[in-house]
């Protein structure tokens, strides 16, 4: 497994926001991006890189405004590290799973990220 200290993997998660183009991070809303290290033992998978935990904006309704908590899009950062072979290959993956979870924030499901190549 590669080294990179929670900080250097906070900073590669913040290097992937910045990837986003300032019109759609401008509609983004109320939602939250975590670091953690391991997904949690529920998920069922041990080697999830990421996971969006809310209610899509395309699906939001007049209802949702009233007291909804933030989304939460949360970065595992060790089976990242565990899946790369060098911090380049970090820095790649945790953009490719950044941009994934915003999708989903989005409306986009998995099939159609796997279709445009972000899957």
């Amino acid at each position: 497994m590669i080294e990179m200290s929670m900080e250097q993997f906070e900073e590669a998660v913040a290097d992937g926001l910045d990837l986003i183009p300032d019109e759609l991070a401008d509609l983004m809303d109320n939602v939250v991006v975590l670091v953690e290290d391991e997904p949690p033992a529920d998920a069922g998978e041990p080697d999830l890189l990421g996971l969006y935990e809310g209610v899509p904006l395309t699906e939001r309704g007049e209802w949702w405004a009233a007291g909804s908590l933030p989304d939460r899009i949360t970065i595992f950062r060790n089976p990242t590290l565990r899946l790369c072979d060098n911090e380049a290959e970090v820095v790649e993956e945790v953009a490719i799973t950044v941009v994934h979870e915003i999708a989903h924030h989005f409306g986009i499901d998995d099939e159609r990220l796997h279709d445009l190549g972000w899957g």
